[in-house]
Formats: structure tokens, sequence, C-alpha cells
């Protein structure tokens, strides 16, 4: 499923572009961010632990005009 914002920002009606957060980690490796369902918990190896988590590619989307920033979590990408 994939999620399609309003094209017009709620804020101040200018054009919305689609883009993501970027996320990095060990050795500077780059990905786009997840949203992870829960409160954070430290994990000694690996930073945070998400096992047993919904873990959801997001899509944030940057009004052109005010820079308002608006997330979407998309399909389940798993662990």
């Amino acid at each position: 499923m994939s999620v399609q914002p309003d094209s017009e920002c709620p804020k101040c009606r200018g054009r919305m572009q689609v883009g993501y957060l970027l996320e990095r980690g060990h050795g500077d490796r780059r990905a786009a961010a997840a949203w992870i369902e829960g409160e954070p918990e430290p994990s000694f190896w690996q930073g945070l632990k998400t096992t047993g988590r919904d873990v959801f590619e997001t899509r944030t989307y940057r009004c052109a005009k005010c820079g308002f920033l608006e997330s979407y979590a998309r399909v389940g990408i798993g662990d």
C-alpha cells in the first residue's frame, strides 16, 4: 500500500515534496528511518531493541514553502 498525502501543505498550502529522514549507523552506513512500535529500549549490541516489534519504513513529505514535515509509516519491513 502506497501512502500519498495531499500535495498541498496543511499549514500554508505550499507544495509538498517527497523525501525521507536519514539514519546513520555503524561505519556511517546510511538508511531511511523506520517507525518502530513501543518505547525505545537500549540494546548493548544493536543500539536499540527491535526484535518482536512491528517495524515500518517511513516516507516524509516536506513543504517547499514553510518547511513543515509530515511522515507516513508504510508496509511492515520486519525486524
